[in-house]
C-alpha cells in the first residue's frame, strides 16, 4: 500500500501555512509509518525509508517530526486514542463485574499489536533521541487518555475510585512493557519452548495480562 504522494508534496514542496496544512501533512506521515511497520520490524524503520515512501525527502519529513522516535511516538498516541475509542463501545456497561470489564480491556488491547509493540518499547526506544519538549507534549496526551481510560473503568467498577483507576493504568503499561516481549518470542524461542516440558515459558499475552490486571485492581479495591 503506497501513501498518496499529493497530501505530504505539494509542487517544489511548498512550506505548509496552516495547521489544517500541518495535520494533514502529520497524518499523511503517520499513515505511512504504519503501513511500513505492517512490512518490515520496528527496528528497521528510518526516517529515508519513509521519506521515501512518501516521495519527499528526510529534511521534509523531520519538519513535522524531529526523529524516528518522534514519529513513533506520535503513532503511539494515535493508536492509543483508537484503541479507547473501541473499549468504550465494548466495555460492559455501569456496575460491571471487575473481572469482566479487566478481560476486554486485555482482549481488546491484544487486538491491536501495533499498540502493544509501540507501548512495550516506550521507555527503552520512543523516549530516546527526542526532546524534552517532545517528550512533554507525549506524556501529557499520554496522561489525559490515561484519565479517559480511568474514568471508564472507575464508572463501572465500583469502589474503584478515579485516583486508584488511574494508578491501575499505570500498572497495566508497566505489565505489558515486561509481558509483550515474553508473548511474542523469536523463532528459536518458539522453536525450544515446544518441548513439552516448557509449557509454562509459553505466554498467552491476553490471558496472563487479565490475570496480572486482576490481581493489582484487587489489591488497589482492597486498599483503604
Amino acid at each position: 500500500m503506497e501513501v498518496a504522494v499529493s497530501v505530504i508534496e505539494e509542487p517544489g514542496f511548498q512550506r505548509a501555512r496552516s495547521h489544517e496544512q500541518r495535520e494533514l501533512r502529520r497524518r499523511a506521515i503517520l499513515d505511512a509509518a504504519e503501513v511500513l511497520l505492517a512490512e518490515v520490524p520496528l527496528e528497521d524503520l528510518g526516517l529515508r525509508e519513509l521519506s521515501r515512501r512518501l516521495g519527499t525527502s528526510k529534511t521534509n519529513v523531520v519538519r513535522y517530526f524531529e526523529s524516528r522516535e518522534g514519529v513513533l511516538l506520535a503513532l503511539l498516541n494515535r493508536t492509543r486514542q483508537l484503541w479507547l475509542d473501541d473499549l468504550e463501545k465494548e466495555l460492559p456497561a455501569a456496575p460491571a463485574d471487575l473481572d469482566g470489564v479487566i478481560r476486554v480491556w486485555a482482549d481488546t488491547l491484544a487486538a491491536r499489536p501495533l499498540l502493544c509493540q509501540l507501548w512495550s518499547l516506550l521507555a527503552m526506544v520512543l523516549e530516546r533521541n527526542v526532546s524534552a519538549e517532545s517528550v512533554r507534549a507525549y506524556k501529557l496526551e499520554d496522561l489525559e487518555q490515561r484519565t479517559r481510560l480511568a474514568g471508564l473503568l472507575s464508572e463501572r467498577v465500583r469502589g474503584l475510585d478515579a485516583r486508584s483507576a488511574l494508578h491501575l493504568t499505570r500498572i497495566g503499561v508497566v505489565i505489558l512493557a515486561g509481558l509483550w516481549p515474553f508473548a511474542n518470542p523469536t523463532p528459536a524461542i518458539v522453536e525450544a519452548t515446544a518441548d513439552p516440558r516448557l509449557v509454562d515459558a509459553r505466554v498467552d499475552f491476553p490471558q496472563v495480562y487479565a490475570d496480572m490486571l486482576g490481581l493489582a485492581a484487587q489489591g488497589l479495591l482492597g486498599r483503604p
